[in-house]
């Protein structure tokens, strides 16, 4: 029987109006699924630097390298897991990153069967190893799963994953982790035990509190240190769990047949290449302006748990609850950025929104009490649609071989969540300072570091909607 052609080209054109065609539904869910593995190691891992402060009795600086591990493992697999996917499949790529996941989780068991600070840390390298393969592999294989038209409405579902395992983290540290540390428990006993505290500063609490933890290490060595053996292996389970549940997703992705896009065979020019992006100031001012921001965004996230404990008065699980609130604001702001993106230009927008990061940072540092952390809150408002905006205006006209290589220097800078959390903690751990007469405790100084980053963010997004404007005048 012959087929009617206008019903097929019918049904043809309605496959192709699909945001995931038919014989793509099973490989999309189940890359999607690695949106939110990411997500959920990303926010599990920040409450982690106020508790190992306290469990290893370290400064602020040395808890900070759990940041530095973390996303400098980031930085140093970014070009390698780029230019390794570009010879390998896909499939390829997404089983190397599970693997290392998988692996870098698994280490934080002799990391707390040793009480091992240094181990842990390798633990957190190696896992961003496989985040990075996994966020180089999975972004461009959900673009490839149908046609371009709907590519990027492809990759915006997808993505909409990645918050649920950010969410997940964050709850599972609050409700979990933090509550469950004997380290808070004793805080809360010294806090009883004074009565005299109630009527002090918070900031005068806390390092009290951290004296008398430090003098009962010394006193009652076995206690103190079966008190963070228990604490470890508070901080251990969840990361066993999500590494059984990583190579789980590896087998199923193993015996699953994945369709084969293909890979690049091109050879890389790169001299010609790298002189082509350093010259491009959208490219270079990009990479800048996402290190600023990912070292913003970390600092912000990280530190509102020693804000809310050292200015506030609060636990560490009840400072966690803020950074719940905070990223669901910065979840519901990306949708309403996304919206009045129609009406500006993205540079013009990103300038605006750096604005205002920089105004609601300096309320943080400079407004008391409660006030001052609805500010550092609302600063995650202004952050929701920083990262996607710089890399899209970094990334635009440039050809599409040469934007995936480029892309691995723009996921390169999240090295600067690396090491301007650790210059973050080494000022809280120095002394305040007077600014404008008003007395600003180490925490609150700390914070005029993102005031730095948002600057420069803003300078990049007006300099950049300033010149799209002057190529179109001209055109």
């Amino acid at each position: 029987m012959s087929q009617d052609p206008v019903a097929s080209s019918d049904s043809l054109s309605a496959e192709t109006d699909r945001v995931v065609p038919s014989q793509y539904i099973y490989p999309f869910i189940l890359v999607t699924t690695l949106f939110a593995l990411w997500g959920f190691a990303n926010d599990i891992t920040n409450p982690l630097v106020r508790a190992f402060k306290e469990i290893f009795l370290i400064s602020n600086a040395q808890s900070s390298l759990v940041q530095w591990a973390f996303y400098g493992g980031y930085a140093t697999m970014a070009i390698p897991a780029a230019l390794i996917i570009r010879k390998v499949s896909y499939k390829s790529g997404i089983i190397i990153g599970l693997l290392l996941y998988a692996i870098g989780a698994l280490l934080t068991i002799p990391a707390s069967q040793q009480a091992n600070f240094n181990i842990f840390l390798v633990g957190f390298y190696v896992l961003t190893f496989g985040l990075a393969f996994l966020e180089t592999t999975a972004n461009p294989y959900i673009l490839s799963m149908g046609p371009m038209e709907t590519a990027t409405r492809r990759l915006n579902l997808a993505q909409a994953f990645n918050p649920i395992g950010s969410l997940t983290g964050m709850v599972v540290a609050s409700t979990f982790i933090l509550p469950s540390l004997q380290v808070a428990e004793f805080r809360t006993n010294e806090t009883q035990a004074h009565p005299e505290y109630a009527t002090m500063l918070p900031s005068e609490v806390d390092g009290l509190i951290t004296e008398s933890l430090e003098k009962f290490a010394e006193t009652e060595p076995e206690a103190h240190q079966a008190m963070v053996a228990h604490d470890l292996s508070v901080v251990r389970t969840p990361y066993v769990v999500i590494a059984l549940i990583v190579l789980a997703v590896l087998v199923i992705f193993v015996v699953s047949k994945m369709p084969d896009t293909g890979h690049e065979e091109e050879k890389i020019k790169l001299g010609a290449l790298f002189k082509h992006l350093l010259f491009n100031f959208h490219y270079t001012g990009g990479v800048i302006a996402q290190t600023f921001y990912v070292g913003a965004q970390i600092m912000c996230w990280t530190f509102i748990i020693h804000y809310g404990m050292t200015l506030i008065g609060l636990s560490a699980a009840q400072a966690q609850n803020w950074n719940i609130l905070a990223m669901s604001l910065f979840l519901t702001s990306r949708f309403i950025c996304t919206f009045i993106l129609k009406y500006l230009q993205p540079g013009l927008l990103l300038g605006i929104l750096a604005i205002g990061g920089t105004l609601l940072t300096l309320g943080a540092i400079f407004v008391q009490g409660m006030p001052g952390l609805y500010c550092l809150v609302g600063v995650s408002a202004c952050m929701s649609l920083m990262f996607p905006t710089i890399y899209g205006i970094a990334l635009d006209g440039l050809t599409p071989n040469d934007a995936k290589l480029g892309s691995a220097g723009l996921i390169f800078a999240i090295v600067g969540g690396a090491f301007m959390p650790r210059f973050q903690g080494s000022i809280i751990d120095g002394a305040g300072m007077t600014v404008a007469g008003q007395a600003l405790e180490s925490v609150r100084v700390s914070f005029f570091l993102p005031v730095v980053c948002f600057v420069v963010i803003a300078i990049y997004g007006f300099l950049a909607h300033t010149l799209d404007r002057k190529e179109h005048a001209t055109a």
